[in-house]
């Protein structure tokens, strides 16, 4: 056999050679960004509805027992340390029914709650006695004028009717010109006062409601004769009432034919006087005519 080959022999050792160091390698410059498209104009975005949070499912705890007093309302039970139902709300005390008050307390001004302490009750208590005293003497001061104002708004509703006096007098009249030549329902006729100063007197049977009287100055009706005679153009008027009331009022008259409404609104009336006061067309053997007065009353 042939003879084995020995082994190669080993190369000695290299001495390390430390490496060089890595060449950097040149960064390649970034590429430019590309130009921003341009952006389209805005749309209007109706906004989304609000998602309301589900309820959270929680597990109910136990019923407690109920085994308090019913309510007295509405009958519900309820543990019995609770003061107020837990349905209605109402009160689980049983209180005692409050006391009925007299009737005086249920109209106005005593028409309040009752407050605590006595001080608050003296001072309505003297304020409605205040009140009551002031109606009183209000009413009292004001009764006569509301009782004229009543009968004079009657008076504008309701109607007339004419009266004749029962008897008819003077204190002086001209020769053929008497008293009752003044209600004889004529006015060609007439009452001749021989000067200022007299008068002429109408009584009456029957007390009446004079709403108002008409006068017709001078002896007639007619513009050509009205002043062949003198004229009154101030009386005094004066109405005696039943009860002995006398009520003045001073009448002035247009110097011209024609009748002349005077209104009085006096009750219970039982005379009534006519005094002259002045005149116009006054002078030597000329008479102050009155023609005719008339009377109405209420209906």
């Amino acid at each position: 056999m042939p003879a084995p080959e020995p082994p190669p022999a080993s190369a000695p050792p290299e001495a390390s050679v430390p490496a060089p160091p890595p060449i950097p390698l040149r960064t390649p410059a970034p590429e430019p960004a590309p130009a921003p498209e341009p952006r389209a104009d805005p749309v209007a975005v109706q906004p989304a509805k609000p998602v309301a949070p589900r309820p959270v499912v929680r597990a109910s705890e136990a019923v407690e027992a109920q085994d308090g007093p019913p309510c007295p309302r509405c009958g519900t039970p309820n543990l019995p340390e609770r003061k107020f139902c837990r349905r209605c709300a109402a009160p689980l005390t049983v209180t005692a029914a409050a006391p009925e008050l007299p009737w005086w307390r249920t109209r106005w001004p005593f028409r309040r709650r009752v407050r605590i302490g006595g001080s608050g009750n003296a001072l309505r208590r003297t304020i409605a006695l205040i009140v009551l005293v002031a109606v009183v003497v209000a009413g009292i001061l004001l009764y006569p004028a509301g009782k004229r104002g009543f009968q004079d708004v009657l008076d504008k509703l309701g109607s007339t009717a004419p009266i004749s006096p029962s008897q008819t007098s003077a204190s002086a009249a001209v020769e053929g010109r008497p008293a009752t030549a003044a209600d004889d329902g004529l006015t060609n006729t007439y009452w001749g006062a021989p000067a200022v100063g007299d008068s002429i007197t109408f009584g009456f049977r029957t007390p009446f409601r004079l709403v108002d009287l008409i006068i017709h100055s001078g002896d007639s009706t007619d513009p050509e004769h009205f002043r062949q005679q003198a004229r009154p153009v101030v009386l005094s008027l004066e109405v005696t009432s039943a009860d002995g009331e006398l009520h003045r009022k001073e009448v002035s008259l247009n110097d011209q034919p024609g009748p002349q409404t005077v209104v009085t609104g006096i009750s219970d009336v039982v005379q009534v006087k006519l005094t002259v006061r002045e005149a116009a067309g006054t002078g030597p053997g000329r008479a102050i005519a009155l023609g005719e007065v008339e009377f109405f009353k209420r209906t």
